[in-house]
């Protein structure tokens, strides 16, 4: 038995195959996806569809799942027709919503507000969630909200797409906890929607209709039957997830795990049993794939980090990390912060990269590719000590994604973490989750199929925590002498 996996992520579609009892990837495919942080959704169906065909199509599969970037804003009308070009999580221009947001909910006191954001919903709001583009659609374009009949995200949009679309009827709109749990009008702790975050987001009066969202599946729960995509009559649709969530499933992140996931954004993330609530907003409370919490901390700026030093040097990224092991820890006192697109944790979606500390010894392109490693790393540092104060219990790192094929990189995890890294053998893990709920569904049974172990097993790539953890703290506390002097 065969079933599938779909990752739609920020920048590409990739589909993987695989035998549904063992694991075993059989073939797979990918398109890319326009740049940008408005997109029409009809690129992803596209992108989607030329993958399919990459991957040699998708007729002999029992079972589909979708797993894709998270928050993005799909608005439907009452024909099931977009609305408008989605809003992706990468996109700020709701930052001034999300303060607005906060306020409101505090009666004009911002300590008030994000207190009430934590208990109310799980999180506080930040640009990239989707409550946020919701306000800033009925502030900047309310005819666009006034038409607003659905709001799905990405993956819902693309499983109801595979289900048939605006034939099978916008009440066919389904989602799982886990992408649901970064809306923030959807609570992780209760398993409940929060319509009246929903009603002050698009500033409809107590009363008036509000747009339908997707009901809220189980983990291992049918979204439907395929119609579209290639797939074969009688198809099962998997209930799909968030991209975090998924790549947990796919790495078999179990508690004591934190995934730290280096693509386009970073994130860290560890499967839990207890929801946080944070007022800071800088842990979301976000749920996983499974049925647990998965408490989370993203920063918009990582693997592309490497890439822009990459460019300034004029060297590849291979190069780049052959430059970062032959600098001293520290740099040198060489620090890169590295805000090259806003920053989402800490929030600041105004603020520019930085470099502080450069003097004749450090004006190296070896300093300077050291700096860059360390300032990413130490970003996500920062996650993981927020999860921990939460009471998320960390003991070893996941590293995956783009960013985790740099030697230097894996080298200075361990070093910047605090923690041992175990590097999984490079894969589609988005999509290998997406794949592994589907064989749930396929399969049946209260928990996943065992074969996600890839993370766990002697191909993966380990990187003991030094015995002496003075270098990395000195990493550290260099970097947070002057995280803080950039701007907002």
């Amino acid at each position: 038995m065969l079933v599938a996996g779909i990752d739609s992520s920020t920048q590409s579609c990739k589909v993987v195959v695989r035998d549904a009892e063992t694991g075993a990837l059989v073939r797979s495919g990918r398109a890319s996806h326009p740049d940008g942080t408005e997109v029409d959704p009809a690129a992803w169906w596209t992108a989607l569809q030329e993958a399919v065909e990459d991957a040699g199509g998708l007729a002999d599969v029992e079972a589909v799942a979708v797993g894709a970037q998270q928050h993005g804003m799909v608005c439907l009308d009452a024909d099931g027709q977009v609305v408008r070009p989605a809003l992706l999580w990468n996109d700020t221009r709701s930052a001034q919503a999300a303060q607005d947001l906060i306020l409101e909910l505090g009666d004009g006191d911002e300590e008030a507000g994000r207190r009430a954001w934590a208990e109310q919903v799980g999180v506080v709001p930040v640009p990239s969630f989707t409550v946020t583009k919701l306000r800033w659609l009925a502030d900047h374009e309310p005819e666009n909200a006034a038409r607003t009949a659905a709001v799905a995200l990405p993956h819902d949009w693309l499983t109801w797409m595979l289900a048939g679309g605006p034939e099978a009827g916008l009440e066919a709109l389904a989602t799982d906890r886990g992408d649901a749990s970064g809306t923030g009008y959807w609570n992780a702790s209760t398993g409940e929607y929060v319509p009246d975050v929903l009603r002050r987001a698009l500033r409809r009066d107590e009363g008036a209709d509000l747009p339908r969202l997707p009901r809220v599946l189980g983990p291992s729960e049918s979204a439907g039957r395929g119609a579209e995509g290639g797939l074969a009559p009688g198809a099962q649709l998997g209930a799909g997830t968030g991209d975090n969530a998924a790549a947990s499933l796919g790495v078999d992140a179990r508690p004591g795990d934190v995934v730290v996931s280096i693509g386009t954004s970073g994130v860290v993330s560890a499967p839990s049993d207890t929801p946080p609530v944070d007022p800071s907003g800088i842990v979301a409370g976000f749920a996983d794939a499974t049925g647990r919490q998965l408490p989370l901390v993203c920063t918009l700026n990582a693997a592309r980090v490497l890439t822009a030093t990459a460019s300034i040097l004029g060297v590849d990224v291979g190069r780049l990390s052959e430059l970062a092991l032959e600098a001293p820890s520290g740099s040198g006192g060489l620090v890169l912060v590295p805000y090259l697109e806003g920053e989402r944790t800490p929030d600041r979606p105004g603020a520019t990269g930085a470099v502080h500390g450069l003097t004749l010894a450090t004006s190296t392109p070896a300093h300077l590719a050291r700096a860059a490693v360390e300032g990413l790393l130490c970003g996500l540092a920062d996650g993981v000590d927020a999860l921990v104060a939460q009471g998320t219990r960390v003991d070893r790192a996941l590293l995956v994604g783009g960013g985790a094929k740099s030697e230097a990189l894996r080298q200075i995890a361990p070093v910047v973490l605090g923690r041992p890294v175990l590097v999984p053998p490079p894969a589609e893990y988005v999509a290998d989750g997406a794949a592994r709920q589907a064989a749930w569904l396929a399969l049946g049974g209260d928990e996943p199929p065992t074969w996600g172990e890839g993370a766990r097993d002697g191909e993966s790539v380990a990187y003991d925590a030094p015995e002496d953890p003075a270098p990395g703290r000195a990493v550290r506390e260099r970097y947070a002498q002057v995280r803080d002097l950039t701007d907002r």
